[in-house]
């Protein structure tokens, strides 16, 4: 489950096992075993025969990630790094050691780890916040990307966001310029990020939140994607704001990014729903109660970092995913890995094909099963019912990919 080696470095015997699925194989069985067993169903011989592993893993679901990243190479020493860094390191405390994100963080790397490594057939490129000067990727390189791909490997392999700041001057006057230039899926957002002397903003406050909402309406951008949660608690960074948003503007359909989850501090994890005292997803689902909104509604709830944080705390995944299925719906529900943070994207797919949630906990709590076909809605249809993509032409053209799209872009981008 860690990166294996750096980009480019022969592989040790070792890490070569630890990159491989015999390898997630160990670390899920010992994971469940610490956890009292029934978290995931792992052939015993998955960790040492290369085809138990594969049997134990492989499957043929529609992988779409929906948010994955890189730095750009030349801004490596933008100051928008530094949050990532930091980012990384909350979210998996001392766990990369001399990452260095002008190597193992740029195209080349995402390249790599999202369409040579992992059985992701489309992916969803967004960013982090910050202006021109700060951030790690502008939206026009965003959508550079995406041409890039698109003229390689065929239209649908990579989607877009624009990064929008709602509180920042004379934004929403720029949006209709950014839509017709960028061609985004959806607008993503940080109610988190402060501009000016304002600490952040609401989805549904009068002076940002509300007039970006109607103005996405009037431009004809129905998803909305928010990060919530992954906060270190600020307030700004709840999901409160999401149900009055979604009651406002059932048109537009709300995808919230890591699903108001916060990275645990020591022992703590989430359990059942609790509405009295709601932390990390309580907070959304109690916000989607209060406002009305129902399963299979416009909130979507997103796992990327998430995933990768519940993965090695079953308990508290089967509590997370159990409340998401039941607040939002096996429809709404969509896989994100927030790849290339953490490697390559493909053992937190296979840890989540071989999860479940223990009929124990489902008695008890009311959690639905997870089964093969809510699987199959959440790692991919699920996502491209939303995003428009279609799931049969998909299949087709990875079926005859032969990747070598991804030397040419990537000669093309190191030539630039």
């Amino acid at each position: 489950m860690e990166r294996a080696e750096a980009a480019g470095d022969t592989f040790p015997r070792q890490y070569q096992y630890a990159a491989s699925r015999r390898g997630t194989a160990t670390a899920l069985r010992a994971i469940d075993k610490a956890w009292g067993g029934g978290y995931y169903a792992v052939d015993p011989q998955a960790e040492t025969d290369p085809e138990a592993a594969d049997a134990a893993f492989g499957s043929n679901e529609l992988v779409i990630d929906v948010q994955t990243h890189y730095i750009a190479r030349h801004r490596a020493g933008a100051p928008g790094v530094d949050g990532i860094m930091g980012f990384i390191r909350d979210v998996a405390p001392d766990r990369w050691q001399g990452l260095d994100p002008a190597i193992h963080l740029d195209l080349g790397s995402y390249l790599r780890h999202i369409f040579l490594e992992s059985e992701t057939a489309a992916a969803v490129l967004t960013c982090t916040p910050g202006d021109d000067g700060h951030t790690i990727l502008t939206n026009p390189e965003i959508t550079a990307t995406r041409e890039l791909i698109d003229r390689l490997a065929g239209t649908g392999r990579l989607i877009n966001h624009s990064i929008v700041h709602p509180n920042a001057p004379e934004e929403l006057d720029r949006l209709e310029a950014l839509k017709e230039h960028n061609s985004p899926a959806g607008w993503k957002v940080y109610t988190i990020a402060g501009w000016g002397d304002q600490p952040g903003w609401r989805l549904d406050d009068e002076e940002c939140g509300l007039p970006f909402l109607e103005r996405s309406r009037e431009l004809g951008v129905g998803i909305v994607c928010a990060h919530k949660g992954i906060s270190a608690l600020a307030p700004a960074g709840s999901p409160a704001d999401i149900g009055p948003a979604a009651a406002s503007y059932p048109d537009i359909d709300f995808l919230v990014y890591h699903s108001g989850y916060e990275t645990p501090v020591g022992d703590e994890e989430e359990g059942p729903y609790d509405h009295q005292a709601p932390v990390g997803t309580d907070r959304l689902i109690k916000s989607l109660d209060e406002a009305g909104i129902r399963p299979g509604g416009n909130v979507f709830a997103e796992l990327g970092s998430t995933w990768y944080v519940l993965a090695r705390r079953p308990r508290e995944a089967a509590h997370v995913i159990g409340k998401l299925l039941n607040a939002v719906g096996e429809d709404n529900v969509l896989w994100g890995s927030d790849s290339i943070w953490y490697g390559s994207p493909q053992p937190l797919i296979d840890a989540f094909r071989a999860f479940q949630i223990p009929e124990e906990l489902r008695q008890r709590h009311g959690y639905p099963e997870l089964t093969g076909r809510i699987k199959e809605k959440i790692l991919g249809l699920n996502a491209a019912r939303v995003y428009g993509i279609d799931p049969n032409l998909t299949r087709s053209r990875v079926a005859s990919d032969d990747l070598s799209w991804v030397k040419t872009a990537l000669d093309e981008y190191m030539a630039k």
